[in-house]
């Protein structure tokens, strides 16, 4: 469990803080306006109405207790901008800002961001991979390179062993787990057969899945 001060409670603020809570994370929520900060109050272990552009305001907060702040402000950059500079001069520990643009993330992380988020561009490529290709069931990008996809399993794979099939060798793509009736399955050996209706996770170069699996 960490402790986490999530500052702007719009919708991807509000998300993420049903998702901490879902986690079981203890959450500080803060936001300037007051009937955002109600909605949330279901969902985090403590929130405060106020500024986070006021020095004073967020030094109150102790922002050096906790585990990561996130900076989840998507309606106005000058603000995210000041609220993560204040938040690494007052001792954060790390600091993750939301942004909509590179140009955002440059100076963000050139004024006390650690990681940088793009949730609009990252649900726009999920949204791109996973309804352009009928046997994608889920995607995950880890960076630019590499990615961790659940296809469904090829037809001609079906009856096959993963030995036999051999996509590490042919395709350099890792076969990390077979999904099975809503389950997962991790312990993969050369003499794992696939079968109908399952699906397979795997991991590898994006290029590399996109020619493996014709995507």
């Amino acid at each position: 469990m960490k402790t986490v001060l999530l500052i702007g409670l719009g919708r991807f603020g509000r998300t993420v803080a049903m998702k901490l809570d879902e986690l079981h994370h203890q959450t500080m929520a803060v936001d300037i306006n007051e009937s955002r900060v109600n909605k949330v109050l279901p969902y985090v272990t403590n929130a405060q109405i106020g500024d986070a552009t006021n020095e004073d305001f967020l030094s109150s907060l102790g922002v050096n207790n906790f585990d990561v702040c996130i900076v989840a402000i998507g309606d106005n950059f000058q603000n995210s901008l000041e609220t993560t500079s204040l938040l690494k001069e007052l001792g954060a520990k790390m600091v993750v800002s939301r942004a909509a643009r590179d140009v955002h993330a440059k100076f963000l992380l050139r004024n006390g961001a650690d990681e940088i988020v793009y949730p609009e561009r990252q649900l726009a490529n999920w949204t791109a991979i996973r309804y352009t290709a009928d046997h994608i069931l889920d995607y995950v990008a880890l960076d630019d390179d590499y990615a961790i996809f659940e296809v469904a399993i090829p037809e001609e794979w079906i009856g096959k062993s993963v030995g036999e099939i051999d996509v590490r060798k042919k395709h350099g793509v890792n076969v990390m787990a077979i999904k099975k009736d809503g389950k997962m399955i991790l312990n993969i050996t050369p003499q794992t057969v696939f079968t109908p209706d399952d699906s397979i996770l795997v991991l590898g170069d994006q290029k590399d899945l996109q020619k493996c699996f014709h995507i």
